[in-house]
């Protein structure tokens, strides 16, 4: 059978990038790949091979591109807007939408005002044309013909963002990514914001939340920061590809039950105060599951292999994880999407996420929604021994257990009609109860940090 459609990361520098950030896992394709270090653009030839396949490969209306890197816009304006004419020459009345995710070290006024002009929007990270907007009443999409989606890479506050994000001299990019922001908010084009998730700002989970809302972030997407580095000395790569088991814990490696309780607290500041406000792409994710509705994330999906990452020589892989000669589909050149799309390679790499479950993820009462998390995160052993269990599989249980009460309850305001930000009132009366009574002196329940008292207890 014919598969419906697939997703494409295109990354249209390869692995090249004008920042040196030191976790990401993408940079050390130069190494695995010297040739392409020379020759690392995308040709004209390639891009015009990539739009039209990728058009053609999908069934629906709606066709997604997510540009991605390395960095994006180091290609250059006159690129984009060749991917803007291409669009249009190869679209045959379907809605084109674009994500592209960068860093903002070169977005200019030049860069802003086509943004501006092209009608740029919220994306959702690098995982912007993965995103579903959950069913809920009275929800209407946009109808224009043609969508940019725009992902600002920030990790929260400078001595947070400044301890990884760095340019190629050493030096942090807090500055240059705050300067972005503003000319994208002067030029009235609206962003969302990546934030990767690690030992470094796990520990400032209201900081950071609060961060991102003052910079006028309404998308958020919290990435979980899992590396594991090579203890084999002879290893091309520091960074080893999954499934390796010569390997230990990057240092900068969230911690599991620490990433659950990162996002537990944003949760809880969000549930009482941002609903429909603000769109937290990990809650999008399990409202997605408790509303019974297809996966927002292919993270969370129970297979993958149809969330491709496009190198920009025509190279087709299995997913921006698995960039490696082992997991190559073919060359778009040689092969067109739709047919590596339905290829046996991308069908049981797909397959295999599924099939692999250890006995503690199936037996799960959370499957239903994590689905044992990414395949790359399935190197830890599960408490009965077994191993290829997910990494995260504590901090993802610590975040369902705490949100279940919560998620219940939304699905039966929105069942009943209701907008999902009834939560909100809902949850004020429960806790304004006698039988909830709250000392003046404990923290208010809307999660300012702040004393009840000098809260939302000041207005009793």
């Amino acid at each position: 059978m014919e598969l419906a459609g697939c997703q494409v990361m295109a990354k249209p520098t390869g692995s090249v990038c004008n920042i040196d950030c030191t976790y990401c896992f993408y940079l050390e394709k130069e190494a695995l790949y010297p040739e392409r270090n020379k020759n690392w653009r995308m040709s004209d030839e390639t891009l015009e091979c990539y739009i039209r396949q990728h058009i053609e490969a999908q069934m629906g209306e709606t066709v997604t591109f997510a540009w991605q890197g390395g960095e994006p816009t180091m290609m250059g304006l006159p690129f984009f807007r060749r991917v803007v004419a291409l669009s249009n020459q190869y679209a045959r009345g379907k809605k084109i939408e674009h994500a592209l995710q960068t860093n903002g070290m070169l977005v200019d006024e030049e860069w802003a005002r086509f943004f501006a002009e092209e009608h740029f929007l919220v994306g959702t990270g690098s995982n912007a044309g993965r995103r579903r907007a959950i069913t809920r009443p009275k929800r209407r999409c946009c109808s224009a013909r043609q969508h940019f989606l725009v992902g600002i890479s920030i990790d929260g506050p400078a001595h947070l963002h400044n301890q990884y994000r760095v340019n190629r001299a050493g030096k942090g990019t807090h500055d240059k990514v705050m300067a972005a922001i503003a000319l994208l908010k002067k030029h009235r084009v609206e962003f969302n914001t990546l934030t990767v998730v690690g030992k470094h700002n796990v520990g400032h989970p209201r900081e950071v939340y609060d961060f991102l809302l003052a910079t006028g972030s309404r998308h958020i997407q919290f990435i979980p920061l899992v590396e594991r580095v090579s203890s084999d000395e002879s290893s091309l790569l520091q960074l080893v590809m999954p499934g390796e088991s010569a390997a230990r814990l990057a240092s900068w490696t969230v911690p599991s039950w620490q990433f659950g309780d990162f996002l537990n607290q944003i949760f809880d500041i969000w549930i009482r105060r941002d609903v429909e406000r603000v769109i937290v792409q990990m809650f999008e994710v399990a409202l997605a599951a408790w509303m019974g509705q297809p996966p927002v994330l292919c993270v969370h999906s129970p297979t993958c292999g149809h969330a491709f990452a496009l190198e920009s020589n025509g190279d087709l892989y299995n997913c921006d994880h698995y960039v490696y000669p082992e997991h190559k589909l073919g060359n778009i050149h040689h092969s067109d999407i739709k047919t590596l799309n339905n290829s046996e390679q991308a069908i049981a790499f797909g397959q295999a996420k599924r099939e692999t479950l250890t006995a503690e993820c199936r037996s799960c009462e959370f499957r239903f929604v994590c689905h044992g998390g990414c395949p790359k995160h399935r190197f830890a052993v599960s408490p009965s021994g077994h191993p290829g269990h997910n990494y995260l599989c504590a901090g993802y249980k610590h975040f369902f257990q705490h949100i279940t009460r919560y998620m219940n309850v939304c699905q039966q305001l929105l069942e009943a009609g209701y907008p999902l930000a009834a939560i909100m009132p809902w949850l004020a009366d429960e806790e304004r109860k006698p039988s909830k009574t709250r000392s003046r002196n404990e923290p208010c329940p809307c999660g300012s940090g702040k004393k009840y008292k000098k809260c939302c207890g000041a207005q009793h």
